[in-house]
């Protein structure tokens, strides 16, 4: 007989498993499901964990995306090993209370190693993403192979029972992202998801392991000191997460936010959105124009019309509602339409920094991009593009089709201004130049000379309109603020910008130019 034959001849000699150590078919299929649709609900709130700390970027999704995948499959590999040396009866529960003791846990091991971690090096991102998500998703992970492997009862059927478990472990991970994403994080703060996820767990955990000793009557160890140790670890988690440090006021759909006080300043109020400083306001000089890249903003807006007449103004991002406030202020009359994307945003800016909806100020809470798809043409004198997601442009608004419809929103010879950030060697910045001059006639640049020169990272002021450009006042402006800055425009420009790459929708890959080389 053939090795081959022989080995067939000896797997169809090898006992099956009891019937009567499998599962109940609804109690497997409630374990899959659960534990599949645990992970997903982990890798979903971890970015809104570490995003105070390293950002959300494409490297951040990415690594969480990544360390998640990582997980599951070292989890599936180490549960499979385990249930072909040890009875699965004994390891489920326990695998379940102890992803419940890892998932409390990673509240205060995040938050105090982000502290320590924060910044967008590559290095600090995969570190983090790593305490956030994978020894609880690994533990979840090696569920399924434990629980396959008490249903193979009849080998006839091997592949029923795996295929139905995995499809169902799909369903799960499917029905987990769906519900976090369009309802959880928008109604909890990530502390309630992430601490309830916990006491399900473990509560699952031990009610399996009650009942699986009741059904063994003997063999399987009680789940008395199971208790005890769970309930030890559980407060010392949940007293850990009180304590540990807290970057946010409010928890929106797409930021941690929080609003500081200036201590130098009284009336002066700081947005800071996932700990990075957005907006700054002084509730009681709208004129005021805290940072650089807001006075160049506003220097633009000066020398738009004639001092004091009223514009039409839509602005891309609201933010801390700075530059509608200036334009109200300097310019009564002014209508100010806003695009946010973040509903909870606007609502804190309501409650902290005093902004009221009117005449001159109108919000509207969506994405900019599908928002100016409908916005009417030729109906703004003025479009401000000031939309981050951290620090970074959202790169459906960096593109040539996006700077086309901007185009087609403003009047004949309105303005555009945007504010990107780059840093050396200040690839996105050209990109972003060369993408705009792609849809307007006449381009020019505010920046510092040593973030031109590629020294220093910094705010970048695109300005640009089909009509020829008010450089003189423009740099008149700009020349008389605090900081050195210069307006670069024509031939220079165009030595500056370069063979930079056009961004589409096809093609933006707006982080990897971010990335400092």
């Amino acid at each position: 007989m053939s090795s081959s034959s022989s080995d067939v001849a000896t797997e169809s000699a090898r006992p099956a498993p009891p019937a009567d150590r499998a599962l109940p078919n609804g109690l497997a299929a409630f374990l899959v499901f659960a534990s599949s649709g645990a992970v997903l609900v982990l890798e979903t709130v971890s970015l809104r964990l570490v995003g105070p700390y390293v950002g959300v970027t494409l490297q951040v999704t990415s690594s969480v995306i990544g360390i998640a995948l990582a997980a599951i499959a070292y989890g599936a590999w180490t549960g499979g090993w385990l249930a072909d040396r040890r009875d699965p009866r004994t390891l489920i529960a326990p695998a379940l209370v102890l992803a419940g003791i890892a998932t409390a846990v990673t509240l205060p091991v995040v938050r105090y190693a982000g502290e320590l971690l924060r910044g967008g090096a590559a290095s600090a991102v995969l570190l983090l993403t790593a305490l956030a998500v994978f020894v609880p998703a690994a533990l979840l992970s090696a569920v399924t192979p434990l629980v396959v492997k008490l249903q193979l009862a009849d080998l006839r059927r091997t592949g029923q029972v795996v295929g139905r478990l995995s499809g169902i472990g799909t369903l799960g991970g499917i029905t987990a992202t769906l519900l976090t994403g369009f309802v959880l994080v928008a109604a909890l703060p990530s502390t309630a998801i992430v601490l309830a996820l916990a006491v399900l767990l473990g509560g699952t955990g031990l009610g399996l392991g009650a009942y699986l000793h009741r059904r063994a009557r003997a063999g399987l160890p009680g789940p008395g000191r199971a208790k005890v140790a769970v309930a030890v670890l559980g407060l010392v988690g949940a007293g850990l997460t009180t304590v540990a440090p807290n970057p946010c006021d409010v928890e929106t759909a797409y930021h941690c936010a929080s609003v500081q006080t200036d201590p130098d300043r009284p009336s002066g109020r700081t947005l800071l959105l996932n700990s990075a400083q957005h907006s700054y306001v002084d509730l009681n000089d709208p004129t005021h124009l805290e940072y650089a890249y807001t006075r160049w903003i506003g220097a633009a807006a000066d020398v738009a019309a004639p001092a004091g007449q009223r514009l039409d103004a839509l602005h891309l991002g609201g933010g801390g509602f700075t530059v509608p406030r200036y334009l109200t202020a300097t310019r009564p009359g002014t209508d100010n339409l806003v695009f946010e994307i973040d509903g909870g945003l606007v609502e804190l800016d309501r409650a902290k920094l005093g902004v009221r909806a009117g005449p001159d100020l109108r919000t509207e809470i969506g994405d900019a991009r599908m928002l100016v798809g409908r916005a009417a043409t030729d109906s703004r004198d003025l479009v401000v593009g000031d939309a981050f997601g951290h620090l970074v442009v959202p790169w459906h608004l960096a593109t040539r089709e996006m700077a086309d419809e901007v185009n087609r929103v403003l009047r004949p010879g309105g303005i555009y201004v945007q504010n990107v950030i780059d840093y050396p060697p200040g690839r996105f910045v050209r990109s972003e130049l060369a993408t705009v001059a792609a849809a307007f006639r006449h381009v020019a640049l505010v920046a510092p000379p040593d973030a031109v020169a590629g020294l220093v990272g910094s705010n970048f002021l695109i300005v640009a309109s089909d009509a020829p450009l008010p450089l003189a006042p423009l740099r008149q402006r700009v020349s008389g603020l605090p900081e050195t800055a210069g307006v670069l425009s024509g031939e220079v420009l165009d030595a500056f910008v370069g063979d930079a790459l056009v961004l589409t929708d096809d093609y933006a890959p707006v982080d990897q130019l971010l990335a400092t080389a």
